[in-house]
């Protein structure tokens, strides 16, 4: 009996201890770190004929394509993210870049490029099209854009993928030392499997707000793009370390050259018009560039109408005045959208301007493209990118007449502008027009200054045109079953609004608030109003224009105005 006894005991005891080493083995499996590998290839599972792209600090949305050994990546990718410039016309498709002096061009699958009209042989196609868009050749983008990379091989003996770094944004990066061998696994888990061994001394990025610890692991991503976790105990404290651009940016050179501008534009309406010019000019004083109204385009082809004459241009040289000739977009059936979005349009809009510009002798060319809609808007800042090319190459002025900047108008990109053209002209007037629901001043004082602040905001202060009107409105008012109706009556020129309230026997009084002269009447059972411009009302604008130390002021337009305004231009508006 007392050896059954014994023998129980026995049993039991070695069943514990039997338990107690299953548990320990457990435990110590459970508190051991995993030893699972896990290949790149596998981690990131990059299809064949794709590249993983690491963009900045993150792994991107969309991979890049491998073609031939080389890298291409997305369309959208490159104008969204890298670099704006580039421009692709989907219905003749081609690619089209711009520098300050060169129009480069490729075609799909062409090992080629065209440089100002001239070929050259490349060893890849620039191009390639997929099911899913067009992709750019890296090595060609990087050529033109503030990025850099780093592009890592496949290797089917280590697991390495194909897989691409992309910097393009700089600034303080936070990052830290590995101060103990560790191992970067696929998640803040210890039993997570191991992408690889990180030695002791390797630098790794801080991701994701510094690290976000989890379980006592950071994130990270090591120099060659692998991201994954690591101990937080076995890294150093974090540190910024400032990551820098070694681009070149391209330089525009620009005809701005700190010389006051006073443009007035001339309406030029047919050929004989041309001859009034002397005697226009002989009732200015300090006017550096006349504006002649001389080009529409004709076609959506791209031709364009012309009143030029050499004859105009000396007699203006003569007098010591630039002439820019104005192209504009007002004729009949012209839809800017086709001219502009295509490429063989475009361009030969481009070349009967600069061949005519050239052949009258004109200084300089001024585009004035008003209602575009919003969808030519990148269209249109392709053609200034080409069209300022050619004026930079054959010395032409190029400005750009613009609307006050509002949200709605900001596919006219101005900063843009503000790089490529040598002036931006802001049309600061049309505050209240024909359409409008109430009446109110054409241009009043807190409207420039608006204009003024905004502009500055996107285009350097030395490429900044401000026109002024010449004009007026005068708004008539009438009430009919209790119901107000208002009306345009006219849009006088200054001497003939001094006409309008001299018959009417109407007095003028200041406003401050508009920093112009008032003026309102009844006659015929109607009630008129007008917000005068004289040489008062100029002279407040002028000054805004002086004290923002601005390129300087346009007119619109030669012929309304009254002779003693131009004192106050010529007086810096003091």
């Amino acid at each position: 009996m007392e050896k059954h006894a014994k023998q129980a005991v026995i049993g039991t005891v070695l069943v514990i201890i039997l338990i107690l080493v299953i548990g320990g083995i457990a435990l110590v499996r459970y508190l051991s770190p995993g030893k699972e590998t896990m290949s790149l290839a596998d981690y990131y599972k990059v299809p064949a004929g794709e590249v993983l792209v690491i963009l900045d600090d993150k792994i991107y949305e969309r991979n890049a394509l491998l073609s031939d050994g080389q890298i291409y990546v997305d369309f959208d990718t490159v104008v969204n993210r890298f670099n704006k410039r580039f421009y692709w016309d989907s219905g003749e498709q081609v690619l089209i870049y711009t520098t300050p002096t060169q129009v480069i061009k490729a075609w799909v699958g062409d090992a080629s490029l065209e440089i100002n009209g001239e070929k050259q042989v490349t060893s890849y196609p620039v191009v390639l099209e997929q099911a899913d868009g067009i992709f750019l050749l890296l090595d060609f983008v990087d050529q033109y854009s503030d990025i850099r990379y780093q592009a890592y091989r496949a290797d089917a003996a280590s697991g390495e993928v194909q897989r691409v770094m992309i910097t393009s944004v700089y600034g303080d990066y936070l990052f830290a030392d590995v101060k103990k061998k560790t191992q970067l696994r696929t998640d803040a888990n210890r039993k997570s499997p191991i992408l690889r061994e990180v030695a002791e001394g390797e630098k790794l990025m801080l991701l994701d707000g510094g690290g976000s610890q989890k379980n006592g692991y950071l994130t990270v991503m090591t120099q060659d793009g692998v991201r994954g976790y690591v101990l937080n105990k076995c890294v150093s404290e974090g540190y910024y370390e400032k990551v820098e651009s070694d681009f070149d940016a391209p330089v525009y050179t620009s005809a701005a050259d700190g010389k006051e501008v006073l443009l007035t534009w001339h309406v030029v309406t047919n050929l004989t018009a041309n001859g009034n010019l002397a005697g226009l000019l002989a009732k200015t004083k300090g006017v550096t560039v006349v504006s002649p109204t001389w080009f529409s385009i004709a076609s959506n082809e791209g031709a364009i109408s012309s009143l030029a004459d050499s004859g105009y241009v000396n007699t203006a040289h003569d007098l010591g005045v630039q002439v820019w000739g104005l192209v504009d977009n007002f004729g009949e059936n012209i839809d800017s959208f086709q001219v502009l979005s295509s490429t063989t349009s475009r361009e030969r809009l481009e070349k009967e301007l600069v061949s005519v510009a050239l052949s009258c002798g004109l200084d300089g060319i001024n585009i004035d493209f008003e209602s575009l809609p919003v969808e030519a808007g990148p269209h249109f800042i392709q053609f200034l990118r080409e069209l300022s090319v050619s004026c930079r190459r054959n010395n032409l002025v190029l400005s750009v007449d613009n609307y006050v900047p509002a949200g709605y108008n900001r596919y006219y990109d101005y900063a843009e502008q503000g790089v490529l053209a040598d002036y931006v002209i802001i049309m600061a007037y049309d505050e209240h027009y024909a359409g409008s629901a109430e009446a109110g001043s054409v241009s009043s004082i807190s409207y420039v200054e608006n204009a003024i602040k905004d502009t500055k905001e996107m285009v350097p202060a030395e490429k900044i045109v401000v026109a002024l009107p010449f004009y007026t409105r005068l708004w008539k008012e009438t009430t009919v079953d209790g119901v107000t109706i208002l009306g345009l009556e006219r849009t006088p020129g200054m001497k003939d609004a001094a006409a309008i309230l001299e018959e009417n026997d109407a007095a003028a009084e200041w406003d401050e608030e508009t920093c112009q002269y008032y003026a309102e009447y009844d006659k015929d059972g109607a009630h008129y109003r007008i917000w005068l411009e004289e040489s008062r009302s100029l002279s407040e604008k002028a000054r805004r224009v002086w004290q923002a130390e601005l390129a300087g002021i346009a007119t619109w337009r030669l012929g309304l105005e009254t002779e003693d305004v131009w004192d106050v231009f010529v007086g810096g508006g003091e």
